[in-house]
């Protein structure tokens, strides 16, 4: 076979450093759009990005060459640095160590990517610690639960 062809979508979740409130609804829309920006930089696309003011999610396509871990070191990377040149009373802004990645089957996506957009109206009722462990069960990822929010 002569060419590559590839659909490979994951669902990233990563939290900021001890899940602490950092991104306030009245910056969210531009932390979301500057990591957008990283993606196209870096030559990847971010189909939805959203969350709340302690974690976010990451809808993101990566061609096979990409691997998910690299797409969140420049994702991370990049948005720390400007959210700290950006936001002076966030001086102290961190991501937390780790993440999840998820894969995403193109028939499920548009689901996901709905589930992403309603990250506020979800975390009305579930918190973050609370979503996370039922995606790592879902996924049947075992895990420590000592060392998950370390």
């Amino acid at each position: 076979m002569a060419n590559t062809f590839s659909a490979l979508y994951y669902h990233i979740i990563f939290s900021t450093k001890n899940r602490t409130r950092w991104i306030a609804p009245e910056i969210e829309e531009r932390v979301w759009t500057y990591l957008g920006g990283i993606a196209r930089e870096k030559g990847f696309t971010a189909i939805r990005i959203g969350g709340v003011e302690d974690h976010i999610h990451v809808i993101a396509g990566l061609s096979p060459a990409w691997a998910p871990s690299k797409a969140v070191q420049f994702l991370k990377g990049g948005s720390s640095i400007w959210i700290h040149d950006t936001f002076s009373k966030l001086a102290e802004f961190g991501w937390q160590d780790g993440y999840a990645a998820f894969s995403v089957s193109k028939s499920q996506l548009s689901d996901v990517v709905n589930y992403v957009a309603r990250q506020r109206e979800h975390h009305r009722i579930k918190s973050f610690q609370e979503e996370y462990r039922a995606f790592l069960d879902k996924n049947e990822i075992a895990y420590d639960e000592r060392y998950i929010w370390g």
